[in-house]
């Protein structure tokens, strides 16, 4: 097992393999890409036919926003591909910030390791034995009333 020091350098190291990893994300957007055919409704049209898929493919791109549905049409072609590389960039983005805070968090604890242990220099006491981050009471209170009333 790897002593404490050692794991969040680890873990260290590995954080800054991943941040800069976030700079190098491209044109990104959430959402799902769906695809979906419709009827126009005329009675004569091949829509109308049993058995028909209708017109289409008609492409949206789906996304909640402020808890509100959000979607948008996209242009069959060249911008569907696009719009699918966006997001799947996102998904990278999110799971690279997702390792990021994980790696994060996992240092967090490993300090929080260190001060419950009581090794890292913060928590050694100053040359008068008091803590150093503890606050006299004094400091703390109202300054005391002068005697005699003494209005302004």
């Amino acid at each position: 097992m790897a002593t404490p020091k050692l794991a969040i350098e680890e873990l260290r190291a590995k954080d800054r393999q991943l941040r800069p990893a976030l700079t190098q994300v491209g044109e990104m957007r959430p959402g799902s890409l769906v695809q979906s055919y419709r009827k126009c409704g005329k009675p004569t049209c091949h829509c109308a036919r049993r058995g028909d898929r209708g017109h289409g493919p008609l492409w949206m791109v789906t996304r909640e926003r402020d808890g509100k549905t959000i979607s948008r049409a996209i242009p069959a072609g060249p911008a569907v591909e696009r719009t699918r590389a966006q997001i799947e960039e996102y998904h990278r983005f999110r799971a690279l910030a997702r390792d990021v805070v994980d790696t994060s968090e996992q240092i967090c604890e490993a300090r929080l390791e260190e001060f419950k242990a009581g090794t890292p220099a913060e928590l050694k006491r100053n040359s008068t034995g008091r803590d150093p981050v503890r606050r006299s009471r004094r400091r703390d209170r109202k300054p005391p009333r002068l005697a005699g009333g003494g209005g302004d």
